[in-house]
């Protein structure tokens, strides 16, 4: 029987509304909004334009490490090192910057630390099938172990001839007064959007996720994709360390401590399986900005800061429950 126009333009629009409410990063979004808006009303300071202003910039630090981690799990890996690398980085860029380099050989040098520790991991993983967890969990000690040494375990806080250049950087507003550190999420959040959705490469991280063995029968570099993937996810590790040293003022060896479990969970929460084949820039995002506005409210309130733990947790397992339901859907 011959299908009318109407009717497909019909089937178009229901097979796109089941999609979005099939959509993991949908409902989490839709649950950010709603928690926005049960906070405007019951308390006065969560709607202030101050506080709107330091969870933006908050939540850019865990989401521009979680664009890197979100591809590293799509590939079906993880990576628990972002956050001593995030630690590193810093420490690097700050001792650089305080011997007197200027700040673009502080940020070369932070940038290629974080590249290299990528490739370490990503060889490791991909060429000699250390599994990913044991990998980075190594790297998770290494990397901060270094730090402590480059800073001999003191607080650098002077920053050389370009001092001033590196606090605007990380803690400046440069357009129509929004925080630079969230400018520089939007960018790596598009960009990564765009290469996922667009680009050979973010077909070939999915195919990986989805079937390896398929994916090297089909031609597809496994192996120098999943170097690729640990590299891109240490440098949007050394990126936000970059940006949160401008901001902070100052570098303990503490940085990032813990950092990796928030990260992880933002790129979960927004739709990413840990089985890999799935995930998206703006759930990673998303997830982000949950786990802010989750931080942020138990002070608002006055409920004990050590609940955090508890209800990012439940926010993970509820995740991962959404999704087992969805597959065991479609399996029907």
């Amino acid at each position: 029987m011959a299908i009318t126009l109407d009717q497909t333009i019909s089937q178009k629009q229901q097979s796109w509304a089941a999609k979005v409410l099939g959509s993991q990063t949908f409902w989490v979004l839709i649950a950010v909004i709603l928690a926005c808006i049960f906070l405007a009303f019951v308390t006065d300071s969560f709607a202030t334009t101050k506080n709107l202003y330091n969870i933006t910039r908050n939540v850019t630090f865990v989401a521009i490490i979680a664009l890197g981690m979100t591809l590293v799990i799509i590939t079906g890996g993880i990576d628990l090192s972002v956050g001593s690398v995030l630690c590193l980085c810093s420490m690097v860029l700050a001792v650089v910057m305080h011997a007197g380099y200027s700040i673009e050989v502080g940020i070369a040098a932070a940038i290629g630390t974080a590249l290299v520790i990528g490739a370490f991991n990503g060889i490791l993983i991909a060429y000699l099938d250390f599994p990913p967890f044991v990998v980075t969990l190594g790297m998770l000690s290494i990397a901060r172990s270094l730090a402590m040494v480059a800073s001999n375990n003191t607080v650098v806080f002077q920053f050389g001839p370009d001092h001033d250049k590196l606090l605007a950087l990380g803690g400046g507003a440069w357009f129509f007064g929004i925080a630079n550190p969230v400018l520089y999420m939007i960018v790596l959040a598009l960009f990564t959007g765009f290469v996922l959705r667009w680009t050979r490469f973010g077909r070939y991280v999915f195919a990986i996720g989805g079937n390896e063995h398929a994916a090297t029968l089909t031609g597809v570099p496994v192996r120098k994709i999943k170097v690729a993937v640990y590299m891109i996810s240490a440098l949007s590790a050394g990126i936000a360390g970059i940006i949160q040293t401008g901001w902070l003022g100052a570098v303990t060896t503490n940085i990032g401590a813990g950092m990796e479990l928030q990260v992880i969970a933002a790129a979960v929460i927004g739709g990413a399986n840990l089985a890999g084949g799935v995930g998206t820039a703006f759930g990673a995002i998303i997830g982000a900005a949950l786990i802010e506005v989750i931080r942020n409210s138990l002070g608002l309130l006055g409920i004990n800061a050590f609940w955090q733990g508890t209800f990012i947790g439940s926010a993970i397992v509820l995740a991962v429950l959404f999704d087992r339901i969805r597959n065991f859907r479609l399996s029907e």
